[in-house]
């Protein structure tokens, strides 16, 4: 068995003002980093073998403040990367709206159905991803491994996991610096923790 912690990021200035973030690489706020500085004091103990994460500054940063807990190295892992929103990064949701009326409608109403203008769609993000996990499963069996992404890859790797397609997308909870937990035994998933923020309840 293979067992895995899957953390979204800290608070960036993007997740305050509502913006797609995606590619853009934008550092931890200082409330980000209080959040991942809550999260290691609340991992402390735990047996981690590896740590990986999005190549990212916000979640190289996050991976890193956890890294100190445990006294390994972060890796950079693509996989784990934020879609590429493409055309709609740097927007406001309001701007989306605005500039891209019908696929904003898609995107609320039918997220598995959604290709970002000149960037992913959400099914190549999945397949990313899931096929990045389950190489980790294999390489790290009877081992602990943590996992820092984004908000959006958290949410369709939580879909797969759970064996619900991304039309679920919206159905699936991931706030800044949520805890994830599940385990791939025998090739098989289960998931034990979704979106756990009780590390941040000092921080309000």
């Amino acid at each position: 068995m293979t067992r895995f912690y899957l953390v979204r990021h800290g608070q960036t200035a993007w997740n305050r003002e509502e913006r797609f973030r995606g590619r853009v690489d934008l550092p931890l706020n200082e409330t980000g980093i209080r959040q991942a500085e809550a999260l290691a004091l609340h991992m402390k103990g735990r047996e981690v073998a590896a740590i990986y994460a999005s190549p990212l500054k916000r979640t190289m940063e996050t991976a890193g403040i956890l890294a100190q807990q445990f006294s390994l190295p972060v890796v950079p892992l693509d996989g784990l990367l934020d879609v590429d929103f493409g055309g709609w990064q740097g927007l406001s949701t309001e701007e989306a709206a605005q500039k891209y009326p019908e696929l904003f409608e898609t995107w609320v109403n039918r997220p598995h159905e959604v290709r970002f203008p000149e960037g992913e769609s959400m099914e190549e993000l999945r397949q990313r991803v899931t096929a990045a996990v389950e190489r980790l499963a294999v390489e790290h069996n009877e081992q602990t491994v943590v996992l820092v992404s984004h908000m959006v890859v958290c949410k369709v790797l939580l879909c797969a996991l759970l064996g619900l397609d991304n039309s679920h997308y919206w159905q699936v909870g991931q706030d800044v610096c949520a805890l994830n937990s599940f385990e791939f035994s025998d090739g098989v998933p289960t998931v034990s923790l979704v979106n756990d923020t009780c590390h941040l309840k000092s921080l309000q």
